[in-house]
């Protein structure tokens, strides 16, 4: 059985060089060229050792998802549909700034928390993704763009904080300053509210920013749109989100907040949402809901919206509306769900 170079953090690979009986500087050499420059052909790499080359070809594989599907949006977001090894599909969506590409990254195969607003959660759980299939989604990102990935977020199918383990192997290795080089500033972990491993999070150290989508001001309204809410209630929620600012030194958490027509978006949401994040410092992202065939939730107006926004930005709290990127390719936030899975249900 090989092992999934794509996997492996730094220490891992100098563990690699001497097994195979070479120094461990040739894990920077792999480094740079697999997670820096998307080489997957290891017998490129010339200034290997023969003897690590063969070691390599023997123990080692590298794996490339195949691409089944590509959309393209009007505003140049695209979508990609990718196989893995066991046959299992995951979307990854690339979403172009000025000057800047960022991805968005799945990190489970399905998703078993059963937001109500979002289309992946009809799917259910499949299975969770290792790290070097999270790796596998960016080079393929970057292969398929012809660009270098500038920001990942991981927002897309899945709750990353219920796949801790193999999701941390990823951040480090992304942030690995050797390897893909990502700035930890420039990773996003978002999460539905998972308590005890936002706390995890913290012990460790984890390299990324944190995102925690709110998307309710009482727990009334959040057990209903968020289920997880049940077990950690938003008291709970928002003492780790305070005791992880400070633990950060102060770093700013982002909020995410999908607006619901008649649900969330009214005044006195704002104010209660002013209430909650008074004096945390936090940064928050509207999200005005992206409707799908079947959806129960309805998008707010722009005046509502609009409305909503002034509440927070007159008590001072920086607040973003959020321009929905790929909408049209069922790309945005909280309509990632295979093609497989669509033809199924469409079937039934």
């Amino acid at each position: 059985m090989t092992t999934e170079l794509l996997g492996l953090q730094h220490t891992q690979l100098i563990e690699l060089c001497l097994q195979a009986g070479v120094k461990p500087v040739h894990a920077e050499k792999i480094l740079a060229s697999v997670f820096r420059y998307n080489n997957r052909d290891l017998a490129s790499i010339k200034e290997l050792p023969l003897q690590l080359s063969a070691y390599l070809a023997e123990h080692v594989s590298i794996l490339q998802p195949q691409c089944t599907a590509k959309q393209q949006s009007e505003d140049g977001t695209r979508k990609l549909l990718l196989k893995m090894n066991d046959g299992k599909e995951v979307e990854t969506v690339l979403i172009q700034g000025s000057g800047r590409l960022t991805q968005c990254i799945s990190t489970q195969v399905g998703c078993a928390v059963g937001c109500t607003f979002c289309l992946t959660a009809t799917a259910g759980l499949t299975r969770n993704l290792t790290a070097a299939e999270m790796v596998a989604q960016v080079m393929a990102g970057q292969e398929i763009s012809h660009r270098n990935v500038r920001n990942l977020v991981l927002m897309g199918m899945g709750e990353p904080l219920h796949n801790y383990d193999e999701v941390a192997q990823f951040v480090r290795i992304a942030a690995d300053p050797k390897g893909m080089a990502f700035s930890p500033n420039r990773i996003t972990l978002s999460t539905s509210g998972m308590v005890p491993a936002i706390y995890r999070m913290m012990e460790d150290k984890l390299p990324c920013n944190l995102a925690v989508s709110l998307n309710a001001t009482t727990d009334e309204v959040r057990n209903r749109v968020i289920p997880i809410n049940r077990k950690y209630p938003m008291a709970e929620l928002m003492q780790a989100v305070n005791d992880y600012i400070k633990a950060r030194g102060n770093k700013r958490v982002l909020i995410e907040y999908v607006m619901l027509a008649g649900v969330n978006d009214s005044i006195e949401d704002a104010k209660r949402l002013c209430d909650l994040l008074a004096g945390l410092g936090c940064t928050i992202n509207l999200l005005p809901f992206n409707p799908y065939p079947g959806a129960v939730y309805e998008s707010p107006s722009d005046v509502t919206v609009t409305a909503f926004r002034d509440v927070l930005v007159t008590a001072k709290i920086i607040a973003v509306v959020r321009e929905s990127r790929g909408r049209d390719i069922s790309a945005a936030c909280g309509q990632l769900k295979t093609e497989v899975a669509r033809r199924r249900q469409s079937a039934t």
